[in-house]
């Protein structure tokens, strides 16, 4: 009977997440639909899938790098280099062009520098204490995460603190924004980075053989192709393809690619203006006139956040997953403050995240997307070795 009991309550749980993803969602869509139009409301449609896309597949960065730096395992590395090399072999001739299908695009392009590398350290020391990524605090917060929720409050408190400092972070030394497809062309340039991502799967398979002697096989790295979607526990090559996909969707319906961080500073700085603190005064949001007023939902990037998180709500709860928990000890509360603080001002410094510099950067052609990843690989090594203090 007890375990009736318990099983009743689950369903209920996850009935309950999926009705409320459905009605935020038509809700949404109504109004900025007809607010908006069509181009915003397919938009938020793009942050559906891909919370849906994000949580069916545990497509994070930390867990996959974490994975791979303290257990030798690459599956979630490959999936990342599969994703890249579709997401270049799609965008690179568009960001040349700086067409597609006649609208006018571009591509993330920043800076090369010091900011970049500090930044993208932090944000690696972030996301082994936070425990996600950007993209991964808003699937798993949508998912019912009570720690990440945690760690996305002070991922917005972090972003919002960034943006008071920024300007002496950019003055720092840099080589200015640098281009593989300007300086290149599209296909030489498209032939190294693909031979880059060659190159680091190859790498990962050669570590995974030497440590375990095979390649580790999970469930969502076999038999990819026959694996039916509705069953949750996606293969990594579906939602590595999926996600490439859609972030060219982005990139035809918004102008530019997919970004998640400039969100939350933004959040942020309207809670903080209607707190009283004179973020209106910080030379970064008086180069944003408008945006402290501004209603969210017209905010792109906020409103496809939004749909990340509701899209993962509806995936948790049709995957019988939705149990949100908030039994939270200290030290792992503490690890999501700092990682949340670190993640949200690093991201700021780095001109992105995981999202906006690593995979839209990198997808753009921009130099800085590869900086991000090394340096993020060295914060997340040094993370590795502080997260026992946190109990995780």
């Amino acid at each position: 009977m007890a375990v009736s009991a318990e099983t009743s309550r689950s369903h209920a749980k996850n009935r309950f997440a999926i009705v409320l993803a459905v009605l935020m969602a038509a809700l949404i869509l109504l109004d900025v639909g007809l607010d908006q139009g069509a181009r915003k409301a397919a938009l938020f449609s793009i942050g559906l899938a891909m919370g849906i896309t994000l949580y069916a597949s545990s497509f994070g960065f930390s867990g996959s790098w974490r994975a791979f730096l303290s257990e030798g395992h690459g599956a979630g590395l490959r999936g990342q280099m599969l994703m890249l090399a579709i997401a270049c072999l799609l965008f690179f001739p568009a960001i040349e062009a700086r067409e597609l299908f006649g609208h006018r695009v571009g591509g993330f392009v920043a800076p090369v520098g010091l900011s970049v590398a500090v930044g993208a350290f932090l944000f690696g020391i972030g996301m082994q204490l936070g425990g996600a990524c950007a993209s991964g605090t808003l699937f798993t917060v949508g998912g019912g995460n009570s720690r990440m929720a945690i760690t996305l409050l002070f991922f917005v408190i972090g972003s919002v603190a960034a943006t008071h400092h920024l300007g002496w972070w950019l003055a720092l030394p840099s080589f200015g924004p640098v281009s593989v497809i300007r300086i290149f062309g599209a296909w030489p340039a498209l032939v190294m980075a693909l031979a880059l991502f060659g190159g680091i799967a190859a790498l990962s398979v050669w570590i995974e053989h030497r440590k375990h002697g095979r390649l580790i096989s999970h469930q969502r790295d076999g038999d990819a192709l026959r694996h039916p979607l509705w069953r949750g526990a996606w293969p990594w090559i579906w939602g590595a393809i999926a996600l490439a996909l859609l972030n060219y969707a982005t990139l035809a319906l918004a102008g530019r690619p997919w970004g998640i961080t400039s969100a939350f500073a933004l959040w942020g700085a309207q809670g903080a203006d209607t707190l009283g603190i004179p973020v209106g005064d910080w030379d970064y949001w008086q180069r944003r006139t408008g945006a402290l007023s501004q209603n969210l939902l017209a905010d792109t990037t906020s409103l496809m956040n939004f749909g990340i998180m509701i899209g993962a709500l509806a995936a948790a709860g049709i995957a019988g997953k939705f149990s949100p928990g908030f039994r939270i000890g200290v030290r792992p509360a503490a690890a999501a403050v700092i990682g949340g603080l670190l993640l949200g001002y690093g991201a700021r410094l780095a001109f992105g995240c995981n999202i906006g510099s690593f995979f839209s950067g990198t997808a753009s052609g921009s130099l800085h997307g590869i900086l991000w990843l090394a340096c993020a690989g060295v914060g997340n090594l040094l993370a590795l070795r502080l997260r026992p203090l946190f109990g995780l």
